[in-house]
């Protein structure tokens, strides 16, 4: 605990210090995270023996991650092109092995494109918004408010498991807590900036970033179990990986701004 403590601050302090900077400084950290998490996710699927697929994934990961009319380049391709043209070099190379590399192992390798590459994109994406650095926060704040929120309700009051196939220490009475907390967190953040947030959508948007980062919670605990490890790697001593940290990052970001409930 003591070591998980000292590592969350550290960490912490760090990227709250680059996200407040913005700009190339919180850019260049989160597309670093995105290559990291990709390096996790194969070594989770045993894929870091495949280099060429393993290119073609982090070639098309890159692009789809930096911000490219940031950096001042105007995007040759469309998102949805890159994704197609890795899907068929993907493809083309399970020809040209003669199946030594199957369609199995790269459809895995383009899920694991996609769900990083578009998680990590969305967070760079919020930042840049105008108001990024409110929104972010916001979206942080209630994500970090769910996960305490449900660890120490859990811990006191949990009494009935919420998924246990999947996460056998989740209780329901840990999820509502952390929906609770999330949704008093976002309240606060109206309360000091009525002019960006109202308090009803304050309250729609703490309930929505607390079930769906504890999805995105479940949906990393479901991998592991398949896959049989507890964590995605040892990048954050008593912590775990990247996408060990970052599951619910991943899921929640895309998923306000692709349902259009904060401005980017």
């Amino acid at each position: 605990m003591k070591q998980r403590i000292v590592t969350g601050v550290i960490a912490g302090l760090v990227f709250i210090t680059l996200l407040v900077l913005g700009g190339y400084w919180y850019a260049g950290l989160i597309v670093l995270l995105s290559i990291l998490g990709y390096r996790e996710y194969l070594q989770m699927n045993g894929y870091m023996k495949y280099k060429l697929t393993s290119a073609v994934g982090l070639i098309a990961l890159l692009y789809i991650t930096i911000p490219w009319k940031f950096v001042g380049i105007s995007s040759p391709i469309s998102t949805s092109a890159i994704i197609w043209f890795a899907m068929f070099l993907l493809l083309f190379i399970t020809v040209a092995s003669k199946n030594k590399i199957t369609i199995d192992q790269v459809s895995v390798i383009l899920l694991g494109v996609v769900y990083i590459a578009f998680g990590f994109y969305y967070m760079i994406a919020a930042r840049l918004a105008e108001h990024g650095l409110f929104w972010t926060i916001l979206v942080f704040v209630c994500i970090w408010a769910s996960d305490s929120g449900a660890y120490f309700v859990g811990s006191k009051l949990g009494k009935n498991l919420l998924w246990p196939q999947i996460s056998p220490k989740k209780s329901i009475e840990g999820a509502i807590g952390g929906v609770v907390i999330s949704m008093i967190a976002a309240f606060i953040f109206a309360w000091f900036a009525p002019d960006l947030l109202g308090f009803g959508k304050a309250l729609g948007l703490g309930f929505i970033i607390a079930v769906v980062g504890q999805v995105g919670d479940l949906i990393q605990s479901a991998y592991k179990r398949v896959k049989g490890i507890k964590d995605t790697g040892t990048l954050l001593p008593g912590h775990g990986g990247v996408l060990d940290r970052m599951d619910s990052w991943l899921i929640v970001f895309p998923f306000v701004y692709l349902i259009g409930i904060i401005p980017m």
